[in-house]
């Protein structure tokens, strides 16, 4: 089944992420089920990854590197990350983040440069699309 959730970023813009509960069913109901989720932003590269979150789940399907586009769950940190480029660990074109990922989904048509323009400690909202 997809999910659509909504990424709010206040004043900004909101963007679609639709997940697929085939890729990793156990990550993806407990991120559904922690929704709404108010947390800050972090930048690294060409990534976003949350605070904490109150997903607690481990490794599900992990993978070391993701597709562009990608969402995806990191259990080292708890975090929920969006990935729109190389990290600063990546090599030769893969994108690579800084340990492996639980893939939940993908971004939605969003503007690369976007996401690029996108600040550290920005306050945003996850919630179910209506």
């Amino acid at each position: 089944m997809i999910h659509t959730v909504v990424l709010d970023l206040p004043n900004i813009k909101k963007i679609d992420l639709e997940l697929d509960d085939k890729i990793a069913p156990k990550t993806i109901r407990s991120f559904l089920d922690s929704l709404p989720l108010r947390v800050g932003i972090n930048v690294w590269g060409e990534e976003l990854y949350t605070s904490e979150t109150p997903v607690k789940v481990g490794p599900e399907n992990s993978k070391p590197l993701v597709d562009l586009m990608d969402v995806a769950y990191w259990p080292q940190g708890k975090a929920i990350c969006l990935f729109f480029g190389p990290t600063p660990i990546s090599k030769n074109g893969e994108i690579k983040p800084y340990s492996p990922v639980n893939v939940i989904g993908k971004i939605v048509k969003t503007d690369k440069n976007f996401l690029k323009g996108v600040k550290n400690g920005l306050e945003v909202t996850f919630r179910l699309h209506k």
